[in-house]
């Protein structure tokens, strides 16, 4: 049986987790057994109606006040008994600081290993085989994880695609798990999470990004990129040396030390696209590159791509947008 731990938020059931479940899937069509879903927090009764529609076994609600906010300990201690109730083969997370927070902590309460930040899965001759990166993308190793059940494991945003998720034929039972959840047992006592954060950008729910990067040349360059994002309803985003620079905050940064993302629509504008960069959009559903190298490696991923000026190209684009919005 294959276990996915769902993330929420207010109610709200985050785009990695549904890559999660997609991953959970393709492992069930190898024979890796049925799919329950876990979902945690205070009052989720709605996200559990909504993960039910997924072609899963069964989706386990633990509904507990103890569990609002999230903290590390409240949220071991819980899984630790759904694990052992449950007895699953594997346990599938979605690659989020918030797992990164919590679960090698529970693998290691359960005396098992963490494989963290896959792309993908194989059939191996003794079993599974979990595809993850190394050297920040630069090689690819496949994992078999060795000694008993269960096996922890998270994959990578945009290893696979959230709206791939298959939906069930008929809905999946929902099913209320009552855990032992001492209060005193929990040592954190957050505060508001991350209120001055406010104002940053989470790129990974972006459904467009226009990202730049050092083809731009100086900073009063900028705003001939943002016109074309604002054009376009897209978040800007930027290589690392840009960011680096200073010239866009790091919340802006796409690639092995900034965000990973999945837009449908990823356009980069002056990138080369260094391996550190593609590991972070690889997994865009179009993406559409403009350098003036005809060798950048940047246009190995690209669907489209325009070898040119970009201050020639970017201002044809945003007049073409906008005429389609006219």
């Amino acid at each position: 049986m294959i276990l996915v731990v769902a993330e929420q938020r207010e109610g709200v059931m985050n785009r990695v987790s549904w890559e999660a479940v997609v991953a959970a899937q393709e492992m069930a069509v190898q024979g890796f057994g049925p799919i329950k879903v876990v979902v945690m927090g205070s009052t989720v009764a709605g996200v559990a109606d909504e993960v039910a529609a997924a072609e899963v076994a069964e989706v386990l609600v633990l509904d507990h006040p103890a569990l609002e906010p999230y903290t590390s300990d409240g949220f071991v201690h819980a899984l630790s008994q759904v694990v052992d109730a449950e007895n699953p083969d594997v346990i599938v997370f979605p690659h989020t600081y918030q797992t990164r927070d919590y679960a090698a902590t529970l693998a290691t309460r359960n005396q098992r290993t963490l494989v963290t930040d896959c792309i993908g899965i194989k059939s191996g001759p003794d079993g599974v085989l979990f595809v993850r990166p190394m050297f920040q993308g630069k090689f690819v190793a496949d994992v078999a994880v060795r000694g008993p059940v269960p096996h922890f494991v998270s994959f990578q945003i945009a290893a696979y695609r959230a709206d791939a998720v298959a939906r069930g034929v008929a809905i999946a039972p929902t099913r209320r798990v009552e855990i032992a959840l001492d209060v005193a047992n929990i040592r954190q006592r957050p505060e508001a999470p991350f209120k001055e954060a406010k104002q940053a950008v989470d790129l990974t729910q972006a459904e467009r990004i226009v990202a730049v990067g050092r083809g731009i040349k100086e900073q009063e360059h900028l705003p001939v990129i943002q016109k074309l994002a604002q054009a376009l309803g897209a978040e800007v985003a930027a290589s690392r040396p840009i960011c680096d620079t200073g010239w866009l905050p790091m919340d802006r940064q796409v690639g092995s030390s900034g965000q990973t993302v999945a837009p449908k629509l990823y356009l980069a504008i002056g990138i080369s696209g260094a391996i550190q960069h593609l590991v972070g959009m690889k997994g865009a559903r179009t993406i559409v590159a403009v350098n003036k190298d005809p060798d950048a490696p940047i246009f190995e991923v690209a669907d489209y791509g325009i070898v040119g000026d970009l201050f020639k190209a970017v201002p044809v684009f945003q007049e073409e947008v906008s005429k389609l919005k006219d």
